[in-house]
């Protein structure tokens, strides 16, 4: 449990570098996308999660728009905290590995229950189901100390 919540949280990462990579990688992702999010025209919506907004009333497209831009901002607040993580307290990676897997879970739970009509398959789509799993493995690698 000290690995997941540390009684001293620092700079130091005591997992495996392939787990340090790929959150750095993970993180940059989460940051772009939170923007793609907030400043296309579409909030994403269209033109990356195929949600046929031409096919909405103005008023109901407007809706989808604004409501991704309020994902695309909580996005971004999470992606802050990782950039934090990632620079400043490196031995909160492994608790940041359980949001995500948490985050991406809930993601694709919810939208079991809560499907939206697309026109194709968004890539969010595909990645809802393959980084819980990554994001587990990479957490399991993050608390697997590193033999230096």
């Amino acid at each position: 449990m000290n690995k997941i919540l540390p009684s001293n949280i620092d700079n130091t990462f005591r997992g495996r570098k392939v787990a340090l990579w790929f959150f750095y990688l993970i993180t940059a992702v989460t940051v772009v996308r939170s923007c793609i999010h907030i400043f296309k025209y579409d909030g994403g919506a269209q033109s990356i999660a195929t949600i046929p907004l031409d096919t909405y009333t103005d008023a109901g497209a407007a809706t989808v728009i604004l409501i991704f831009s309020y994902w695309g901002l909580s996005q971004l607040m999470f992606g802050l905290i990782q950039v934090i993580a990632a620079l400043r307290y490196k031995s909160l990676i492994p608790l940041m590995y359980l949001f995500m897997v948490f985050e991406y879970v809930g993601r694709f739970g919810i939208s079991l229950f809560k499907p939206i009509e697309t026109t194709g398959q968004a890539p969010g789509g595909i990645a809802n189901i393959v980084l819980p799993f990554v994001c587990f493995i990479m957490f399991l690698l993050s608390i697997n100390e590193s033999k230096k």
